[in-house]
């Protein structure tokens, strides 16, 4: 409730009726260019002269005069159609580089000039400031006009353009000037002020000539121009000031301009469409007396942000009603938050002229920006469920009462070309399990070397009849291939399968302690997490253990209360005859440990999760390794993904829960998201690129759509470091060398998505163990592509931010993503360097103990 009175009140705040200057029944003038909404005059596509008479129809009574800018075809009627209307006329001819055409437009201007109706020439607008003419080519023309024609006569230039260029004033007999405070990057509030401060200054220079305001205005849409805000409150705001002083000063004036003109944003960016005091479909913009606001239709938005915010906060409190009011505010500020914005971007954006290209861009960036969201509330989510919970129901720590009948276990350790010291190891620490009936089958699938497996052999023959090796080749499937062989050698009467890597050294009462979690028949899977005894090796693998534990003591206690843990193929206990059933593990992906722990679940079964650490083994020990181990796991995720979308999207077919398909979704979806990311870094680089090529025509991407990936990363930061600290056990060095470990990863895993998407297979790789050091220049080399985009994207923001040839909001926050956007690239790199340094553990600092629950 209470975050739903916020989001109406901050709608409500910002749209608080403002009291402005009435607009006057008619105003002296308004430029007008009767195109319609597909008509291009730079294609011949020009109005009617029906269409001309249907617009100066709705200005009369409204205008004492219009201003025009061609005589070409149709509008050579503009001064006819114009006085059956009442209505004066500023007569102009359009001047460029092509000659024939200009002579043409001066013969037609000087036909007409002597109308009536006809007040004032303007001969050429801004052929100066577009550098079409010279000086003297314009001079040129004007003393031809004023030789021809009786009205007074001018060219129309920008305030600045007529300072620069005295000599045309002697050639003109008024001073046509365009003040338009927009794109001086001016404040709407302060644009009054500043057209008078250049109307003082233009009198001054020239005081001996009138001075008419040919042009101005204000756009209704568009891009932020330093101070200058696009808007229809704006534009209204600044319109009816300028209109009370123009009164007070004797003016004269034109406003820019009657209607909008969506043909002009091809030249002119998205705001040379919206200078219209009504919409192309010749509507009024804003209200001319009553009160302005600045979403008129706020309170629908509104409503519409609290029915959105309503329905997701449901179903995230549904789920769990455990959650302290603390996690309550943080859901509820999150998603209200990003209702609104989500709301308020999507009318905005749809409230434009859309073109083919500006709405395939603009599905692609709406898209985006809900993909953000749905980040984001996963984040917030667990971040809640973390931290803001009453009771763990299902996480417990102390051993339970064991079963009456200890069930035999059958340990399957995997072991391809693995050091035979290091397995071993292994093997030996398991010979001291206190548990009283197992067996330990080692499979050596496909080592070559026999050198390597034929110790690890005499070893278990040394160990005694529980211990059985073999070595099989060729043998496929990889791991997976492995333990299913392991499974048809294992002993008739074992009914619980254990697995350990070849690099685990277990405690003795790892079996004692959890077996007896097994007396619950639908209990299929009992997991311990992962540990590594090698973090004081150097501060390299100490970041690397620090990245490791997050996932560990936290994703996996708040997955666990929905029974949605991953399951991971080691330290894992498993019920034999379930996976029979499951007919063994999937040797088609790359991940077959968490591929079948969710088929587990989509028969109605249950998995135990015991935060508590029974065994430690190796980490990779360079830093390619590190990356290459990452890119399986991710490859993996994206390959159950596509196998199990029905049962994950929809639930066909499974008996999956909405918790537990949630997490599976939530759970990876970041990682999809660093798929996008490698995307959006790509097109970020090509938009910058385009940026600094035209920095005319192209313009930076829309503020609202670089606000929330700024706004996610900082709020995935925030969540990192409260949660290391409070539930992990981590001390600040530890919490930052966990996160640049994890953000050097999310290129890697961004590529193991997309490949993922666009393959069905990929050999699996075994992270080599056992102390090898890494080559500095082969570490350098691992993060390449890394280093190369990190640069791109500074050396964007850098030019960017010196040599845009306006500051704008829009520009400095896209500067900022493209800063954020380079910490990935550059945490991959310093990953690099750490891991080839010989720089201590403690540096990092030892690992604290996680909260208990």
């Amino acid at each position: 409730m209470a975050c739903t009175l916020a989001t109406l009140g901050l709608w409500a705040l910002l749209n608080q009726p403002n009291r402005e200057p009435k607009w006057p029944k008619v105003i002296q003038g308004v430029a007008v260019s009767p195109f319609r909404a597909h008509q291009d005059p730079t294609q011949g596509d020009l109005p009617t002269v029906e269409q001309i008479a249907s617009d100066l129809d709705l200005l009369k009574g409204k205008a004492h005069a219009i201003r025009t800018y061609t005589v070409e075809g149709p509008f050579a009627e503009v001064p006819r159609l114009a006085a059956e209307r009442e209505l004066n006329v500023m007569l102009g001819a359009w001047l460029d580089t092509r000659i024939y055409n200009n002579d043409n437009e001066i013969k037609g201007l000087i036909v007409l000039a002597n109308q009536r109706n006809v007040v004032r020439v303007v001969v050429g607008n801004e052929t100066l400031l577009r550098r079409d003419l010279t000086p003297t080519q314009l001079i040129y023309y004007l003393d031809h006009v004023q030789k021809e024609v009786t009205r007074p006569v001018s060219t129309a230039e920008t305030w600045d353009t007529w300072l620069r260029h005295p000599e045309l004033v002697e050639h003109v007999d008024y001073l046509a000037v365009h003040i338009l405070p927009f794109w001086e990057g001016i404040s709407a509030d302060d644009a009054v002020m500043f057209l008078a401060e250049r109307m003082e200054m233009l009198a001054g220079r020239y005081p001996d000539k009138p001075i008419v305001i040919a042009e101005v205005g204000w756009p209704s849409n568009g891009r932020t121009r330093g101070q200058a805000v696009a808007s229809e409150f704006n534009e209204a705001m600044f319109l009816r000031r300028f209109l009370r002083y123009a009164k007070s000063e004797g003016y004269i004036y034109y406003l820019m301009e009657a209607f909008d003109q969506p043909w002009k944003a091809e030249g002119e960016g998205a705001v040379g469409a919206y200078w219209g005091i009504y919409d192309v479909e010749r509507k009024p913009k804003f209200p001319r007396r009553e009160p302005l606001i600045r979403v008129p239709e706020w309170q629908n938005l509104a409503g519409l942000s609290v029915a959105m915010g309503l329905v997701v906060l449901i179903i995230l409190y549904v789920t769990n009603r455990q959650m302290k009011p603390g996690g309550h505010v943080l859901l509820g500020g999150v998603v209200y938050g990003a209702a609104t914005i989500s709301v308020w971007v999507i009318y905005d954006y749809l409230d434009q002229y859309m073109t083919t290209t500006s709405m395939v861009v603009g599905a692609f960036l709406v898209l985006s920006m809900l993909g953000v969201i749905a980040v984001l509330f996963a984040e917030a989510h667990e971040w809640a469920e973390t931290h803001w919970v009453w009771l763990r129901r299902r996480t417990t720590i102390a051993p339970e009462v064991p079963l009456q009948h200890l069930p035999k276990v059958s340990i399957h350790v995997p072991a391809y070309n693995e050091p035979p010291d290091l397995v071993i190891e292994t093997l030996k620490a398991l010979s001291r399990l206190n548990y009283p009936d197992f067996e330990v089958i080692v499979v050596d699938n496909n080592t070559p070397d026999e050198a390597v497996w034929r110790p690890v052999e005499a070893c278990c023959a040394q160990l005694g009849p529980h211990f059985r090796f073999f070595h099989v080749a060729p043998l496929s499937g990889f791991k997976a291939g492995a333990l299913n062989f392991a499974l048809r050698q294992t002993a008739d009467d074992a009914e619980i399968i254990a697995v350990i890597d070849a690099d685990y050294l277990v405690e003795c009462n790892w079996l004692n302690d959890l077996i007896g979690r097994f007396d619950d028949s639908n209990v299929a899977i009992v997991q311990a997490p992962q540990d590594y005894r090698d973090s004081g090796s150097n501060a390299f693998k100490a970041m690397c253990y620090a990245e490791y534990r997050g996932f560990f003591y936290i994703g996996m206690i708040t997955r666990n209360e929905r029974n949605a843990i991953i399951q991971h193929g080691t330290m894992t206990l498993v019920r034999r005859k379930v996976l029979e059933e499951m007919q063994g593990w999937s040797e088609w992906c790359i991940t077959e440990d968490a591929e079948l722990g969710l088929r587990i679940f989509a028969a109605g079964l249950e998995a135990d999760y015991v935060p508590r650490g029974y065994g430690k083994g190796l980490m990779p020990d360079t830093f390619l390794d590190f990356k290459k181990q990452r890119y399986r796991w991710a490859y993996g995720a994206v390959q159950i993904l596509k196998r199990h979308t029905p049962a994950l999207l929809f639930g066909w077919r499974t008996k999956l829960s909405f918790g537990q398909r949630y997490h599976f979704l939530a759970g990876w979806l970041s990682w999809l998201a660093d798929g996008i990311n490698v995307l959006f870094t790509l097109g970020a680089l090509a938009w910058s690129a385009a940026m600094i090529l035209y920095p005319n025509d192209m313009e930076a991407p829309v503020m609202a759509f670089s606000a929330l990936p700024l706004f996610l990363f900082l709020f995935k930061v925030t969540k990192l470091v409260h949660l290391y600290m409070t539930h992990v056990g981590a001390n600040a060095m530890q919490t930052l060398g966990a996160g640049i470990a994890g953000l050097s990863l999310s290129h890697t895993i961004g590529l193991a998505v997309l490949r993922g998407i666009a393959t069905s297979s990929e050999p699996f790789f075994r992270t080599p163990k056992g102390g090898r050091t890494g080559n500095f220049w082969k570490a350098l080399y691992a993060a390449r592509d890394e280093f190369f985009l990190m640069s791109g994207l500074l050396v964007a923001a850098r030019y960017l931010e010196t040599n845009m040839p306006f500051e704008s909001p829009d520009t400095s926050l896209w500067v900022a993503v493209l800063c954020i956007q380079s910490l990935p690239y550059m945490a991959t790199v310093i990953m690099a360097v750490l891991s080839v340094l010989p720089l201590p553990s403690w540096l990092i600092g030892k690992a604290g103990e996680p909260v208990r629950i």
